[in-house]
Order: C-alpha cells, then sequence, then structure tokens
C-alpha cells in the first residue's frame, strides 16, 4: 500500500511540475469559453432572436471569455486563445516552450466543446433543420452555431481586415489588463477587463462575420462540423477562401495589437523611466501609485500576473 501510495504521489508531482497541468488549464478553460459561446449561439440562431441575437451573443461570449480566463488564469495565463498565447511569446510575455502543448490543448478543447453543444442540441437542431445540415445563407443554417460565417455581402479582404483590427484591439485591452507597472487593474479583476473589452469589440466588430477572434473557437467546432453532417462546405465555403480568414486574420492581429501596445506603451514607459533617472528627481511622484520598474517580462514567473485572454 505503501509503494502505491508512493508511486501515485510521484505521478502527481510529475503532473504538477510538468507542462502537463497548464495544458490541462489551457483545454479546459476553452472547453468552458466555446460550450458557453456556443451554446448562446444555439439559442441565438434556434430562437431565432433576429437583431437581439447580437446584444445576447455579445455579452454571452463576453462572460464566457472571464469565466474562462478566471477558471486557468491562477495555472496557465487563461490564454484560452491560439492568438493570444503566439502574440504574448513574440514579445517574450509568455515562454515558447508553452506555446506548442498550449495550442493543441486549446484547439482540442474546442473540438470537444463543440461536440458537447451538438449533443445537448441535438434534438433541438433536428427540429429548426428537419435533419438537413445547412450553412449561411439558407434560412434554415446551423452551422454558425459553431463556427463563423460572413455575410452574403461582405469580401473576403473585408473580413479579414475586420479580423486583423479586431483581434488586434483585442491584445491591446489584454496588454493593458495583465501590465502591472501601473498597478492599475488588480489580477483579480483581469478577466472582468478581458470580458468587458471582448462585449465592445465583439459589438463593435460583430457584423461582417462574427467576430471570430479566437482560432479554437472556430478551427476544432468547424472540423467537429465537418465529421457531424455538415460536410466538406464547411471547408468549401466561398470557394475554399473563408476557413482560413477566422485562423489567419487573428493571428495577424493580435501580433499587430501586442507590438503597438509595446511600442507605444512598453517603450514609452521605458524612455519616462530613464529620463527621471537621469534628472534624478528628489521629490515623490506625482502619480498616485508612486515609481514603477519597468516590467519585461509579465506572464513568464508569477501565474497570478499571466492572465490573458481567450476571445470569442
Amino acid at each position: 500500500m505503501k509503494t502505491l501510495d508512493a508511486i501515485l504521489f510521484k505521478l502527481l508531482l510529475f503532473f504538477v511540475r510538468s507542462p502537463a497541468k497548464e495544458a490541462c488549464a489551457e483545454f479546459f478553460g476553452t472547453l468552458f469559453l466555446v460550450v458557453v459561446g456556443d451554446g448562446v449561439m444555439a439559442t441565438v440562431t434556434l430562437g431565432r432572436l433576429g437583431p437581439h441575437g447580437v446584444i445576447v451573443s455579445s455579452i454571452g461570449w463576453g462572460l464566457a471569455v472571464a469565466i474562462a480566463v478566471a477558471i486557468a488564469g491562477s495555472i496557465s495565463g487563461g490564454h484560452v486563445n491560439p492568438a493570444v498565447t503566439f502574440a504574448l511569446a513574440s514579445v517574450k510575455k509568455c515562454p515558447w516552450k508553452y506555446v506548442a502543448h498550449y495550442m493543441v490543448a486549446q484547439y482540442l478543447g474546442g473540438f470537444i466543446a463543440a461536440a458537447l453543444v451538438y449533443i445537448v442540441y441535438y434534438d433541438a437542431i433536428n427540429e429548426f433543420d428537419n435533419g438537413q445540415r445547412q450553412l449561411p445563407p439558407h434560412f434554415n443554417s446551423t452551422a454558425q452555431i459553431f463556427s463563423t460565417y460572413p455575410q452574403d455581402f461582405v469580401s473576403i479582404g473585408s473580413c479579414l481586415l475586420d479580423q486583423v483590427v479586431a483581434t488586434a484591439l483585442l491584445l491591446i485591452v489584454v496588454c493593458a489588463a495583465i501590465d502591472q507597472r501601473y498597478k492599475r487593474v488588480p489580477p483579480y479583476y483581469q478577466p472582468t477587463i478581458v470580458g468587458l473589452g471582448l462585449i465592445s469589440i465583439f459589438l463593435a466588430f460583430g457584423y461582417n462575420c462574427g467576430a471570430p477572434l479566437n482560432p479554437a473557437r472556430d478551427l476544432g467546432p468547424r472540423i467537429f462540423t465537418l465529421l457531424a453532417g455538415w460536410g466538406l462546405e464547411t471547408f468549401t465555403f466561398r470557394r475554399h477562401l473563408w476557413f482560413w480568414v477566422p485562423f489567419l486574420g487573428p493571428h495577424i492581429g493580435a501580433l499587430i495589437g501586442v507590438w503597438l501596445y509595446s511600442f507605444f506603451v512598453d517603450l514609452s514607459f521605458a524612455n519616462y523611466s530613464i529620463l527621471s533617472s537621469e534628472e534624478d528627481h528628489s521629490e515623490e511622484p506625482s502619480s498616485e501609485y508612486g515609481a514603477q520598474n519597468v516590467v519585461t517580462e509579465v506572464c513568464i514567473e508569477d501565474p497570478s500576473l499571466k492572465i490573458s485572454i481567450g476571445a470569442n
């Protein structure tokens, strides 16, 4: 019995010290995000909420992101979004060694989440589309419950630009939320700030193509719909030109957003700190937070400072 206890203890210790712990946190965080988000989309679609659906889906996704970030934040940083993980790694705010297994966990979480929503809403989906799985713009389409599709009249180029701009704004919100130099956002408020930021961005950029913002929320469920009866059209939609937009657009936008923040805020703060040091002011700083040191690696060492986002 003691031998078994020792083995179990060693296995537990290995798990706690290994990257698997962070990957599991990202998996469950993304799973929660997409289950709730796709569940909201099922309510909007199957209930034919029409114009009111924009408000419902915006609030639903925003709350889902806030809670998902809170679930995974203290362990993995709560990225729950491959674009966020890659972008933060590009500015050394997340170790590169975590990127691969974070992304695998996030995409897997999105896939499993779509399957769960499909099982829960199976009867309602069948009643809605009479068992004929359809894609937009069909009147009884249900594919948009799981993945995003553009408006009929919006070009692929406009959708790509839409996602680049929207995800860049999202990463600016994320970087501001986790930036501890100003001590304006305590760690326990960070999920709320990110969730509110997502709601505002979704309301502003949800019309053209549903504001994907998160490749794991789109690609994982898209693969599921391919296997669950919606067929190859989930990937051949718009002559094979659409499916890569919710994947590539957020990655480009996230990189732009994180580097814009680094350039205009991080460098500005660094320059201010250097000038202040050279002038050797004797008086207290005017800021109520006092003098701050430049933080160069926000999310590497202290898990409480690693909270980021997932997006819709």
